[in-house]
């Protein structure tokens, strides 16, 4: 339960963050589009690592997948409020898509914490999240160098 609190507090932050991404950092916060995109790419960054320590922690199952499925709101969160930018808007729902397939992935994994675990299909999940954030970055660097 506390870690959907922090998780649904850093959504809000991190929305409350972004406003000025989907209004150009025109406000009167006075961020700017490149403060809003290190905003972005830090969410992203965060989501990734915080993903890819669940997949690598293990543990029961239901909650490897609630983690990936919290990790997934906090992405739409970010779409909300990222603008106008269809390049970056895709670069979250492909992310968003990973850690559908990764909560997919979370929900074959074994209940017993002496089963066996297929390092390589955690490690290719992790690997897809990691080059997904990574192209939310790149999304975000592209639009506030252009």
């Amino acid at each position: 339960m506390q870690r959907i609190k922090t998780s649904v507090a850093l959504v809000f932050a991190g929305a409350l963050l972004l406003t000025g991404c989907a209004t150009g950092g025109g406000g009167g916060g006075g961020e700017t589009a490149t403060d809003a995109c290190e905003t972005v790419r830090s969410e992203a960054r965060d989501i990734s690592n915080g993903a890819q320590n669940a997949l690598a922690a293990g543990g029961d199952p239901s909650d490897v997948q609630a983690a990936m499925e919290g990790y997934r709101e906090r992405v739409d969160a970010i779409d909300k409020t990222a603008g106008d930018d269809a390049g970056l808007s895709d670069a979250l729902e492909a992310l968003g898509e990973k850690l559908d397939e990764a909560a997919a992935f979370a929900a074959t994994l074994p209940s017993d914490p002496e089963a066996e675990v297929d390092a390589d299909a955690v490690a290719a999940q992790q690997e897809g999240i990691s080059e997904a954030a990574a192209e939310v970055t790149a999304g975000c660097t592209s639009d506030t160098e252009g």
